[in-house]
C-alpha cells in the first residue's frame, strides 16, 4: 500500500474534486476525436421514435442504457454525499456505477462509508469497485480483495492504470514494475470480471492485447479529451504542495496534454475483436464524453457502452445530474431514429463518415 498518511490521502481526494470543478484541467491541445465523425442520415428510418429502446447488456447484466457513471471519488467526508447522488442517479436510470479509487479504504477504515453507501442507494445496478495499478503491482492480499469487493458488493473490479497521474502527483507512486504479472494473478483469483481502465491518457491496441492476455474482461479506454489528471496533479504540486516545476517549459505543455485521443484508442481496441484468436471482451469508451451524440459515435466505433466522469461531476455540483443524463439519452435516441436504428447494438452497423469520406459501415 501507499505510505502516505491517511489524512494526506483524505486531503488529496478532496483536492481532486475541488480542482476538477474549479480549475482549467481539461485537455486543451487535443480533443477526444469524436468531432471528426458524423452519421449518414437515413431518410427512411422505418420505425417509430417512441418504440426506440436503449436497453443493452454489460458484464452479463441487463442495463437500461449504454452509459455508465464513471469512477470519480470516495474516501473523504464530502464523498458520502457525492457517491449517494451518483448512486441515486444510477439506480433511477438503471445504469452502471464506477467507484473512485478504494486505496484509502485499505489504508484505514475511517471513510469506508463513502464507498459502501452506493449499495444502499443503488441496490439493483452493476457497481464496480476500483483499485490502482501500483497497489496491484505491490500485491493485494486476499483480505484486501475481500474488503474492496464486499464494501460495495461489487459486480466487477476496475484496475486503473494511471502512470501519468502518478508521475505528476506530489506523493505519486511511480513503481509500475510487475503490473501485468500481478494483474494476471488478480484476474485469476477474483470471483468477478476485471476491468482495466486508464484515467485519461488512453489504452492502445497493443496494450489492450496484453491486458486481454492477462485475463482482463473489459477495456475502459479512457482516452485523452476530457480531464487531464496531469493538470490536476500539477496544480496540487505547484500550488498546494508549494514545489517548483520539475519539467522544462518546452516539454511541459505536451506532457500536460499527453495521451491518445479517445476515438483513436477506440478504433485500435475495437479492431482486436475481429482477430480470430482474440478472447471475447467488452469496451467502455470514456474520455471526453459530453453528450449523447458522443455516446452514439462511441457505439458506432465499437464500444459496448460509454462512460463519463468530469461532466457528471459538474452536473451533480450544479444540481442537474438527472437532467443531464436524461438529455444525453434523448440525444442518443435521436441518433438512433435518424439512422433508422432500433437498438444500441444495431448502431454499430450504421455508416459513419469521417471528413465526408465513408470509412466505417
Amino acid at each position: 500500500m501507499n505510505d502516505a498518511p491517511p489524512n494526506i490521502t483524505i486531503e488529496r481526494k478532496h483536492n481532486h474534486v475541488e480542482l476538477c470543478l474549479n480549475e482549467a484541467v481539461l485537455f486543451d491541445a487535443k480533443t477526444s476525436g469524436f468531432e471528426a465523425f458524423e452519421f449518414r442520415h437515413n431518410a427512411l428510418p422505418e420505425l417509430r421514435f417512441s418504440d426506440i429502446g436503449l436497453a443493452t447488456t454489460f458484464i452479463g447484466r441487463k442495463i437500461a442504457a449504454p452509459l455508465m457513471i464513471s469512477s470519480m471519488t470516495g474516501g473523504f467526508d464530502k464523498a458520502v454525499m457525492l457517491n449517494r447522488r451518483f448512486a441515486e442517479a444510477a439506480e433511477h436510470f438503471g445504469i452502471p456505477l464506477g467507484i473512485g479509487s478504494m486505496r484509502q479504504a485499505l489504508e484505514n477504515g475511517s471513510q469506508r462509508e463513502s464507498f459502501s453507501i452506493v449499495r444502499k442507494y443503488a441496490p439493483s445496478v452493476p457497481v464496480l469497485a476500483n483499485i490502482g495499478a501500483p497497489e496491484v503491482a505491490k500485491g493485494l492480499s486476499a483480505d484486501d480483495i475481500r474488503i474492496i469487493l464486499e464494501l460495495v458488493e461489487a459486480d466487477a473490479l476496475i484496475v486503473h492504470l494511471n502512470a501519468a497521474q502518478e508521475l505528476f502527483q506530489p506523493e505519486g507512486d511511480t513503481d509500475f514494475r510487475h503490473v501485468l504479472h500481478k494483474l494476471s494473478r488478480l484476474a485469476a483469483a477474483v470471483p468477478v470480471p476485471v476491468i482495466a481502465k486508464e484515467v485519461g491518457c488512453g489504452i492502445s491496441g497493443e496494450c489492450a492485447r496484453k491486458l486481454l492476455d492477462a485475463g482482463v474482461k473489459v477495456i475502459d479506454i479512457a482516452g485523452a479529451g476530457g480531464i487531464s489528471w496531469q493538470k490536476v496533479e500539477e496544480f496540487r504540486y505547484l500550488r498546494l504542495a508549494g514545489k517548483e516545476n520539475r519539467f522544462s517549459s518546452e516539454a511541459l505543455g505536451e506532457l500536460l496534454n499527453w495521451g491518445i485521443p479517445t476515438a483513436s484508442c477506440l478504433i485500435e481496441v475495437a479492431e482486436l475483436k475481429k482477430l480470430p484468436e482474440s478472447p471475447e471482451f467488452e469496451i467502455i469508451a470514456s474520455g471526453g464524453i459530453r453528450s449523447g451524440l458522443d455516446i452514439a459515435k462511441a457505439l458506432a466505433l465499437g464500444a459496448n457502452i460509454a462512460a463519463s466522469a468530469g461532466q457528471l461531476l459538474k452536473a451533480v455540483h450544479e444540481d442537474h445530474l438527472e437532467k443531464t443524463i436524461e438529455t444525453w439519452l434523448n440525444d442518443l435516441r435521436a441518433v438512433l431514429f435518424l439512422t433508422g436504428t432500433a437498438t444500441p447494438e444495431q448502431l454499430r452497423k450504421q455508416h459513419l463518415t469521417y471528413k465526408n469520406r465513408q470509412i466505417f459501415s
